[in-house]
């Protein structure tokens, strides 16, 4: 019979390739992580790994794809398990984008704290692929994410419609060629282009927008990345471009100086909740979604 514990280390090592690497990720003694190999080895009746220079058998590949769907199922069933339950004690993992978090889990975590004091909330901030990864593998139990799509094995549900919005002075006239000259631009200089703040490449939020900016209608443009919304923002605010930012963003934001441009032009697009298909929801994760949802209503309204 093959132990669960052996199968969790080979796969560990599989992934990081140095046994030492295995026995910090997993708190246990390199002595220990050899250990486990060769139970596995002995009890599967072949060799598993090469060890100079490392790398998989052709029996230790294979086995790496059944290990890593037996793992991945026993975390999924332990899930729906506590879920079933209605666990009062535990932790509930969510994963979510820094912007997503910081916009309109805040208020709904301390509910969820003065509700069900007993569980713990981890929040993995993520971008929304990668919050699918960890949804999928059952490594959260929620995730919140924009322009999902339906797709096996996750359920999508849309929570809000997101449209977007310019933030910074000058996008008019440059859109109508008018921008007012320097004294360098009279001389004969080119005359600066417009700058658009937008987010790294690595986001799904910015391959939406890369796909919008034709509608802007700017002959040419220079681009900044920044890593967060609020950066974008920031930038915006001290003059050095025009952010393409999600308009809910701008709930929270008082005493902005900069313009605020409307972007209809832009495809809408939706910030909702993944699950895993079939997954068991518990009352706690309801009555988070529950206040989820109030917490979107109440930014709407304020806008």
């Amino acid at each position: 019979m093959l132990d669960i514990h052996w199968l969790n280390t080979f796969v560990t090592l599989a992934k990081l390739e140095h046994f030492g690497k295995t026995a910090i990720k997993l708190h246990m003694t390199q002595p220990n992580v050899s250990l486990h190999i060769k139970q596995l080895e002995k009890s599967t009746h072949v060799k598993l790994i090469e060890r100079n220079p490392f790398r998989l058998t052709q029996a230790g590949e294979r086995l790496l794809q059944s290990a890593q769907n037996t793992l991945m199922e026993l975390q999924t069933c332990q899930a729906d398990l506590n879920a079933l339950n209605d666990l009062s004690q535990g932790t509930l993992t969510l994963a979510a984008s820094d912007i997503i978090s910081r916009l309109l889990l805040i208020s709904p975590f301390q509910s969820f704290k003065k509700e069900y004091p007993g569980i713990d909330l981890s929040l993995l901030n993520t971008t929304s692929a990668q919050a699918a990864d960890l949804v999928k593998s059952a490594k959260a139990d929620l995730g919140f994410v924009i322009a999902q799509k339906e797709s096996q094995p996750l359920h999508f549900t849309e929570l809000h419609q997101v449209k977007w919005c310019a933030l910074g002075n000058g996008l008019k006239e440059w859109q109508q060629g008018s921008v007012q000259q320097t004294g360098q631009q009279q001389a004969g200089q080119q005359q600066e282009e417009p700058t658009l703040i937008l987010l790294g490449h690595d986001t799904r939020t910015r391959d939406l927008i890369d796909l919008a900016l034709p509608s802007l209608k700017l002959p040419s443009y220079r681009v900044m990345e920044v890593g967060s919304v609020d950066a974008q923002i920031d930038w915006a605010e001290a003059g050095f471009g025009v952010a393409i930012i999600p308009a809910f963003s701008l709930h929270p934001k008082l005493n902005l100086q900069t313009t605020i441009t409307p972007l209809p032009d832009f495809p809408t697009t939706s910030l909702g909740y993944i699950v895993r298909q079939n997954q068991v929801l518990s009352r706690a994760i309801k009555q988070l979604l529950h206040w989820v949802d109030e917490e979107i209503q109440r930014s709407q309204h304020s806008t």
